[in-house]
């Protein structure tokens, strides 16, 4: 692990040298990579998933999945490059004049459970953003992502960049995580955890560098008194049940009491026909009476299931106090026909992400147009919501004189 630390520490200096036309060319590459060695990848993934327990979909890869991973990282290869980039420039009555520059953090460490795409993801995204990658993947997906690695390795390799650029710790003992939040020997200047709520309270209690986190996603939908009804019908399935899995997935479905008797019946239907178990409050299981009984941890939960929480709110303070003591800071949507309303929901509300009028599951890098994220951070400190390449930059300020002493 200390040598991967070096390696790392090493191929940072290399990458900080390099172009952003020879990172884009070695992003390009790897998704190449990615295609020719489409066999390997999936039969090391159908390893893995013949030994998987829990969150199965999360892990499986097959031929749309893994051209959707290669796609991603071809989308980062084309967008801007972050570094160099000037974020403020002014000139003092001295005459000195002050820029603030992007660079890159440097060694990125990250940690991360059951999805094999975040192997290419995060690799395309820290280059992009000049970073080295040290990866530890969970043992349910180690297969997939060893065999990811090896087409990013011969990437980086054919593009004139160091194979040590991005690293994938060959290991699932629990040991090398507990070496990697230690930073090596001080080569490793990040932490990222994208996983479940146990795995992020390791890594902050553990962590002896700086920690980007990523918490559960317990995301709500509110229907308000003026949601359009089939609209409303139709985020809210879309919300629930597009990719339960996901950590945009709505875990909580709240509705304004004004609009429940005519709107819940119709939205209970069509999430039971998309094959989705419902639990709710007593006022919910009144309009509809087969809801199953909601357990106060249900409104903490996040299922990764067809499982939805059901609560009726009297208004949109009541939603957004509910939110407030339940939910994760992720993801939160409003459905409403009232601007006002929506202001007031969006203004209030303290997530990374808010939506009006719109699925959560568009809590997505490549929804934004960032290609893809190495996760959504939920904290409030150097990066919130969807992670990519301009997030992972930290800047310098650069100052030109001609002469100045100060007196």
């Amino acid at each position: 692990m200390m040598e991967m630390g070096s390696k790392a520490r090493a191929a940072a200096e290399a990458l900080r040298g390099a172009s952003a036309e020879t990172r884009s060319a070695a992003i390009r590459v790897i998704a190449g990579q990615i295609r020719a060695r489409a066999a390997s990848i999936l039969a090391a993934n159908a390893e893995d998933v013949a030994k998987a327990t829990r969150l199965v979909d999360r892990l499986r890869l097959d031929e749309a999945r893994l051209e959707a991973v290669a796609a991603a990282v071809e989308q980062i290869a084309a967008l801007p490059d972050p570094l160099g980039e000037e974020m403020a420039r002014w000139t003092r009555p001295n005459g000195l004049d002050f820029a603030r520059v992007r660079i890159p953090i440097g060694v990125i460490g990250m940690i991360f459970e059951s999805r094999p795409n975040v192997a290419a993801d995060a690799a395309a995204i820290c280059l992009r953003s000049g970073n080295a990658l040290i990866l530890r993947s969970g043992a349910d997906a180690l297969a997939s992502c060893l065999a990811i690695g090896e087409a990013i390795s011969a990437g980086l390799e054919e593009a004139g960049l160091p194979a040590d650029c991005v690293q994938i710790i060959p290991t699932a003992d629990r040991d090398a995580v507990g070496a990697l939040l230690g930073g090596l020997g001080g080569t490793v200047d990040l932490i990222i955890p994208r996983g479940g709520k146990s795995l992020v309270k390791r890594v902050e209690e553990e962590a002896r560098v700086p920690v980007l986190g990523h918490l559960e996603g317990i995301c709500h939908t509110y229907v308000h008194a003026a949601a359009d009804p089939a609209m409303a019908r139709e985020i809210v399935v879309n919300a629930k049940m597009r990719r339960v899995s996901v950590c945009g997935a709505t875990e909580t479905l709240l509705i304004d009491r004004a609009i429940a008797p005519a709107l819940l019946p119709p939205i209970a239907a069509a999430l039971r026909d998309s094959g989705c178990e419902l639990r709710g409050d007593a006022e919910s299981r009144a309009l509809v009476p087969d809801i199953g009984i909601a357990e106060e941890a249900d409104w903490t939960a996040e299922y990764l299931a067809p499982v939805l929480a059901v609560r009726v709110v009297g208004g949109i303070e009541a939603a957004m106090a509910h939110i407030a003591r339940y939910g994760s800071g992720h993801t939160d949507a409003i459905v409403t026909e009232d601007k006002t309303a929506a202001e007031l929901f969006v203004d209030r509300v303290d997530s990374a992400i808010l939506l009006w009028n719109a699925s959560t599951q568009f809590a997505d890098g490549g929804e934004f147009g960032f290609g893809a994220e190495i996760g959504i951070a939920t904290g409030r400190l150097h990066a919130r919501g969807p992670v990519g390449p301009e997030q992972l930059t930290t800047f310098k300020y650069v100052v030109r004189g001609n002469g100045q002493i100060r007196p």
